[in-house]
C-alpha cells in the first residue's frame, strides 16, 4: 500500500489542473463490480478535479444490443432516461466513460466525444 501511495502522489504531482466539471458515466460491468468509485478516486488525483457521477442505468447500448436496428428505438430510450439528458446540461464538461458502446452511445445521442479514464489522465500528463 505504502507503494501504490507512493506511485500516487507521484502520478498527481505530475498531472496538468482542469477547470471543468468531469462527468463519470460507469459501464454496467463497472457499476456490477462496485469498481465505478475507484476510478471517482482516480480522478481527484487530477488537480481541480470534482468529479460527478452521473446517475444513470445502462446506456442502452448493451453490448451489441444497440448497434442492432431493431433495437435502436429502444437503446435510445435508455439513453434519454438519465445519461444524454445529464451530459447535454453540462456542454462545457469533460465526459468519461470507460466502456467502448457506452462513449459511442454519448457521441451519437449527445454530439459529445467522451474519453476513458487512461485517456484522459494521458492528456493530462505534464511533459
Amino acid at each position: 500500500r505504502e507503494a501504490t501511495a507512493g506511485q500516487l502522489e507521484t502520478l498527481k504531482a505530475r498531472l496538468k489542473p482542469v477547470d471543468q466539471p468531469i462527468l463519470l458515466h460507469g459501464h454496467c460491468h463497472q457499476k456490477a463490480f462496485g469498481a465505478v468509485s475507484p476510478i471517482i478516486d482516480v480522478l481527484k488525483l487530477i488537480p481541480g478535479a470534482k468529479p460527478e457521477l452521473i446517475e444513470s442505468s445502462c446506456c442502452g447500448m448493451a453490448g451489441s444490443f444497440g448497434y442492432e436496428a431493431s433495437h435502436y428505438e429502444v437503446s435510445m430510450q435508455m439513453a434519454e432516461l438519465s445519461l444524454l439528458p445529464a451530459v447535454r446540461q453540462q456542454p462545457d464538461a469533460i465526459v468519461v466513460a470507460d466502456g467502448t458502446s457506452c462513449r459511442h452511445q454519448i457521441r451519437d445521442g449527445a454530439q459529445r466525444e467522451a474519453v476513458h479514464v487512461a485517456v484522459l489522465l494521458a492528456r493530462q500528463l505534464q511533459d
